[in-house]
């Protein structure tokens, strides 16, 4: 039998809250809490994030330490 009177209060109806407003319910330990960041209002869900050239990041690395296979080798005489 598990022992009484061990484990926190359950609230089931606990809200959330965002920039002072309820933004969702959920069930919690705690019966109120607050965040700056939420799925509604973060960049990845929301669409607005920005998209990094990752291909163009890797070129210059591959460059600056000399590991491109495009760099250029001086030879001239094909």
């Amino acid at each position: 039998m598990a022992k009484s009177d061990i484990h926190p209060k359950w609230y089931p109806d606990a809200k959330v809250y965002c920039n002072g407003q309820v933004v969702m319910t959920i069930g919690s330990t705690k019966p109120e809490l607050h965040v700056d960041v939420w799925s509604g209002n973060h960049p990845f869900y929301t669409g607005t994030q920005k998209m990094i050239d990752a291909e163009g990041r890797v070129e210059r690395f591959l460059r600056k330490y000399g590991m491109s296979s495009t760099q250029e080798t001086g030879d001239t005489t094909k």
